[in-house]
């Protein structure tokens, strides 16, 4: 068995997809530049500016005389080893100082001029000055010796953790809003640009809905919808035409077959005239009867069908008075009483004189033919435009009520009769907009009941 999958929301997908995209692509954009900045030298060199003054803040103490000295601490030893033009400049608030190395001379007598700067980067302009000028750094910290402002080269070694946070805080601060913002934007203009390319696809599958089995030649637009749905609009509209072939074609063999079968209907009730009386006489004129009515009523689909509904005023009490006329003797034959209901003044509805009166006498002949073969047969016309044809045998079970009024179903299999009676009388409703259903009947049995609009009198 094959598994399908379910379905899923374009828009959501789209938008995930091009966020993913988009996030891809800026990463790897913002690796890309941190990476030739790196092989250039520019941005990230082996040389950590504050690493000089991380060592000196944790190095820094006071002699017993309160002069500013230096621990030997193992990182201090590192740092001497590592770099051999180390210089630094420590001052405090009092104006003490320490110094190591080559202190530049322009850097020597800033210190006391920057007391109130909490840090700042000194050095050469790019593109301005001599590259070989020497770059300083000054920060205040606070120490083991209290409060003291550090002069140092921007120099000392890189370790890699510090590498990787910088490079993480570089990439946070470049790709983080730019991925949020293209995320917004992604969000919010997908959906739109998603509804807009498909609101003719709207318009389309309203046409699909509108569709049904009595609509002939019926097509869907291509009209305003991408182009990536156009094959598959177009291969609907395929299938609709080969439906339309196809129908028509069962419509023809349908109306052919009714016709053909007229005659020997006719030749059949001739012969089952010249019988003896009995039961089984009673039996095949009720079913030559039904067969014929199953014909007519063929023809009457195919006939409302093909003529798009030639509509005109129609007394269903007429037409309850003629069904009855006409099977009274069948039913009184079979063993039943049929009694007619009907008011004095017409009850009307736009409809099919014919097609009406053979999908009453269907209901009444199905009555006989699944009765009892005792009890009444009634038929009752009542307003607005309504139409009961009730029988006092088993009923329909409730489970069944519907199935029933599908083609070639039998409530037994080895009922008499093929199954079409009831979807015939189904159908001849539909064309008249109408409807047909079964219910509980009053005294037991069943009660099918013929609903149609009626006429709205102005």
């Amino acid at each position: 068995m094959t598994k399908h999958a379910d379905p899923y929301c374009l828009r959501s997908r789209l938008s995930w997809r091009l966020l993913s995209l988009q996030a891809a692509l800026l990463v790897a954009l913002v690796a890309v530049v941190i990476l030739a900045l790196c092989a250039s030298g520019f941005m990230l060199a082996e040389r950590d500016e504050d690493r000089v003054i991380d060592v000196v803040q944790h190095a820094l103490a006071r002699d017993a005389q309160g002069g500013l000295m230096l621990r030997s601490t193992a990182e201090l030893k590192q740092l001497r080893a590592e770099t051999p033009d180390l210089w630094f400049l420590v001052r405090d608030r009092q104006g003490d100082s320490l110094s190591e190395g080559s202190v530049p001379a322009e850097f020597a007598a800033i210190g006391g001029a920057l007391d109130q700067i909490s840090q700042a980067r000194l050095g050469w302009q790019l593109f301005e000055d001599d590259p070989r000028k020497a770059p300083a750094r000054l920060k205040r910290v606070e120490t083991d010796a209290g409060n003291v402002q550090v002069i140092t080269a921007t120099q000392g070694r890189l370790t890699g953790a510090k590498a990787m946070f910088t490079t993480a805080l570089m990439f946070l601060g470049i790709a983080l809003p730019g991925l949020l913002l293209m995320g917004t934007a992604t969000f919010i203009a997908t959906p739109m640009i998603v509804r807009r390319a498909f609101r003719g696809l709207d318009a389309t599958a309203d046409q699909a809905r509108r569709i049904d089995i009595h609509q002939r030649g019926a097509r869907l637009s291509v009209d305003g919808i991408p182009s990536e749905v156009v094959p598959l609009v177009t291969a609907v509209n395929d299938a609709l035409a080969r439906l339309d072939e196809g129908y028509a074609r069962h419509k023809r063999f349908v109306a052919d077959a009714a016709h053909e079968l007229r005659t020997p209907i006719a030749i059949l009730n001739t012969r089952l005239e010249s019988l003896p009386s009995g039961p089984d006489k009673t039996r095949l004129i009720e079913d030559a009867a039904r067969l014929a009515t199953l014909a007519e009523q063929l023809l009457d689909i195919q006939r409302l069908d093909r003529c798009g509904h030639p509509f005109t005023r129609v007394d269903l009490v007429a037409v309850a008075q003629g069904v009855a006329a006409e099977l009274a003797p069948l039913a009184i034959a079979a063993g039943y009483e049929l009694a007619l209901d009907a008011p004095s003044s017409p009850i009307e509805t736009l409809g099919d004189t014919a097609a009406l009166e053979r999908a009453l006498t269907n209901l009444v002949q199905n009555a006989i033919q699944h009765g009892p073969r005792r009890g009444t047969i009634g038929i009752r016309v009542s307003k607005p435009a309504c139409i009961e044809v009730t029988d006092e045998g088993a009923g329909i079970p409730p489970d069944q009520r519907e199935m029933i009024f599908e083609p070639f179903y039998r409530l037994t299999p080895l009922d008499r009769g093929a199954g079409l009676g009831l979807n015939m009388v189904r159908e001849i409703m539909l064309l008249h907009r109408g409807h047909v259903s079964v219910l509980d009947g009053a005294n037991g049995g069943a009660c099918f009941r013929i609903t149609l609009p009626p006429i709205r009198e102005s």
